[in-house]
Order: structure tokens, then sequence, then C-alpha cells
């Protein structure tokens, strides 16, 4: 395929994805609109349609609570052939939606779009500061552990079934949680998706979360599940500062977000698992690691953050893989190449990954973009592939890959660039 026909293929599933003013992740699988999935679909449209771009973000900041929680699933509409729908999660918010949130990249995808045309994008943008701001404080209210962000669920880590969750999760005895029937082993095979055990689990959560009437003081004190996060702390602390950014073009005070950036800063110190060379996932609860290197322990930069044992890291775990950055270290005994994020390479952990190289001056980052490039020239626009060769994996015709390859990995712009 040439490189003309790999974007307008790529414009093409924006476009079949859209719904009007909200884009769903791929037909089937994700049937709704997802909180970071729509983040990247702006960035994607920005490429092509900016209108269109800030209608997505506009779209899902509609769909705000009260307490500034943004949710992680927006249902737009009905769809039966997801579960769990909204009857399940029992939420109250403007939108039906779920209780939980998702990484907050939204500021961020936001910025990269005003950049792209700052005119329209500060008219766009002015009527997003404040519920961006808020999200942002719910965050620093409700889901910091030391300085770092928690997830009370993994589903809010947009790393669903990552081994970094495998410890809290062993404490959950999903009992009650009742007949259900899964949708996702529907339109996936079931060894690319989490196992039973784990959707028990999540399940059960959820149920929890609806009996506590998504009560934040209330899941704070009985939640069982914890876990100070490195895909949230990296990515709220990126998100803080870009949000200042726009703050300070606006005239708006930033001075909270500059305090929230401190505070983000020395909580990034209580992610360090020095005996593991690497950030990791700590549970709030008991103290212990999770003991994984991740995707996620390399978004440091991206945050801003550059640990110099982490270069070391890097290599060791690239010298596993033919692409990108995988979702775990090849050499742990969890690893496995097909299953979710328990180990394949996802294109848009690749984008995060090397713009926070790059701008640390890494060489690595432009080696990753290339590598994502062709991973997706040669395979497609999958949701997520098998680091070891490439081999596509989980839904297809994929938003968030045709947006990244667009906005980011398409040949036509890394050439643009040197």
């Amino acid at each position: 395929m040439t490189l003309s026909e790999m974007d307008a293929q790529a414009q093409n599933i924006l476009r079949t994805n859209d719904k009007g003013n909200y884009t769903v992740p791929t037909a089937g699988l994700y049937p709704y609109q997802w909180n970071w999935d729509s983040a990247f679909a702006a960035l994607g449209f920005a490429q092509f349609d900016i209108d269109r771009a800030w209608t997505e973000l506009e779209t899902l900041l509609s769909g705000q609570w009260d307490n500034g929680m943004v949710p992680h699933i927006l249902f737009h509409s009905e769809d039966p052939g997801y579960f769990p729908g909204p009857d399940v999660w029992g939420c109250n918010g403007p939108i039906p939606s779920s209780g939980i949130s998702q990484p907050p990249i939204a500021a961020t995808m936001a910025k990269r779009v005003f950049d792209q045309n700052p005119e329209v994008g500060i008219q766009r943008f002015a009527p997003l500061f404040k519920p961006l701001l808020r999200w942002h404080q719910w965050f620093m209210d409700w889901r910091l552990d030391q300085g770092a962000v928690c997830i009370t669920h993994p589903w809010e880590a947009g790393r669903d079934n990552a081994p970094d969750w495998d410890g809290a999760m062993a404490g959950i005895d999903p009992i009650g949680v009742g007949e259900y029937t899964r949708r996702d082993t529907a339109h996936v095979d079931s060894a690319m998706r989490p196992t039973q055990y784990d959707y028990d689990r999540y399940v059960w959560l959820v149920q929890l979360g609806k009996r506590l009437q998504w009560d934040d003081s209330a899941l704070l004190a009985q939640n069982p599940f914890r876990v100070a996060d490195p895909t949230m702390t990296f990515t709220l602390l990126r998100a803080q500062r870009d949000l200042a950014a726009l703050g300070d073009i606006l005239g708006e005070d930033v001075s909270a977000i500059r305090d929230a950036i401190a505070e983000l800063e020395a909580g990034v110190d209580t992610l360090w698992n020095s005996a593991l060379g690497a950030f990791d996932s700590r549970n709030t609860k008991t103290g212990e690691w999770s003991g994984s290197i991740s995707n996620a322990s390399f978004l440091c930069w991206y945050a801003g953050i550059d640990q110099p044992d982490m270069h070391n890291t890097l290599t060791d775990v690239l010298n596993e893989v033919q692409y990108g950055v995988p979702s775990l270290d090849p050499r742990s005994p969890k690893f496995d190449g097909k299953r979710y994020w328990r180990g394949p390479v996802w294109g848009i952990m690749n984008m995060l990954i090397a713009t926070g190289m790059t701008e640390h001056g890494m060489s690595e980052g432009d080696a990753l973009r290339r590598s994502t490039a062709k991973l997706i020239s040669d395979h497609g626009f999958s949701e997520y592939f098998d680091p070891r060769d490439g081999s596509p994996a989980g839904g297809q015709s994929f938003t968030w890959t045709a947006a990244i390859w667009l906005s980011w990995a398409t040949p036509s712009l890394i050439a643009g660039a040197n």
C-alpha cells in the first residue's frame, strides 16, 4: 500500500468510527465514547478537520460530573451488545456513563490541536479550560497517595489486565458477582483479552461502586483496590504542565496548577522501585511493588522526568523485541505477546513515550517513531500488536491507531521533521 493510500485509509477509519460529535474506538467491540481514545481521536481529526477535532473534546467534557470527574465511558446511545452497560454502572452524570475515569491526556492533546491552529484554538479552547482544571483537581483531591496518582479499578489506568494489578486483584473475593455475559470475546479471540478471573473482579468492583453510589469518600474508605500507578501519575503530570501553558496564553491564574505540578513531581519518587531499576506500580493497601517493567514505566520522559537508570532499562527491554516498547518486559514470566496489556505493543503508548524521549534529546525517540510507522505500514491499523513479530491483535480499524498514524507516525511527517 502506498503512503497516500495509508493516509487515506487512516482518515477513512476516523470517519467510519465518527458518530457525529464523538468517535467510537472501533465498531462492535467498543461502541461508545472512551475517554483517552477520544483525546487521541481529536488529534487525528486535527490533521484534516480542525473543527471536528475540537468537537470531539467538547463532547468528552460534556459528560463531566458535578465533582469534576470525567468518566472513562460515555454511553451516548443504547447498545445491548456491550457489557457492562449504563444499568450495571448506575451513575447519575449528565450523560449515562461509567463511574471511573481514565488517563487524563485530553489537556495534552488539546494543546497539540491548539498549536496546529492557535487562531481557532484560542476560541475553542477557552471554554474547556475550567472543565479540564476541575477534572485535574478531582485527581488531586481523591486519587493521590504520597503525591502519586492511584487507580480504583484496573480499567481506570487504561491498562486493564496489566500484571501491575495482580497483587491487588488477588485480594478481592468476587463473591456474589452473579451471572453475566461478556461481549468482548464475541468480537476478539479470548486469548487476546483479559481472563474470566480478571473479569469477575472487574465486575465486582463496578458493583461495589454502584452500591456506594460512586461517592468518593466512601470508595476511599471501602474499596480494597487502590494502586499508585505510573500511567496516571505521568499523564496527569504532563497534562498539568500543558494546561498551565494554555492557561498562560488565556491569561488565567495557573498558580494552583503549578502547586499541583510540584506535588506530583514529588510523588514520582514514590514510584521508583530501585530493586527493579524502573518506575513501578505500588499497592497502597500493602505497600508492595508489582515488580513490573511496563510501557507505563517509560512515560517518565513524557512527564518531564529524566531518571538516568531508566536509560539502561530501556535498552534492555528494546533488545528483546522487534517493534516498539512492549506493555510488559518480555523477560517477565508473565509476558504474553498477544494478551492485551500483558505484552503487546500499542501505537499510542509508543507515541507518548517517543514524544518524551524526543523532548529530552534522546535518539531513541526518532527510532521508536520509525519503528511504529513500519509496524502500522506492515500490519495495519490494529488495536495492538505482538512486539516480537508485529502480528495484529485486538480490534481492527482502530481509531487511535489511525489517529497516531496521521498525527505522528506517517512517514511524510517523519521526513518533514528531518
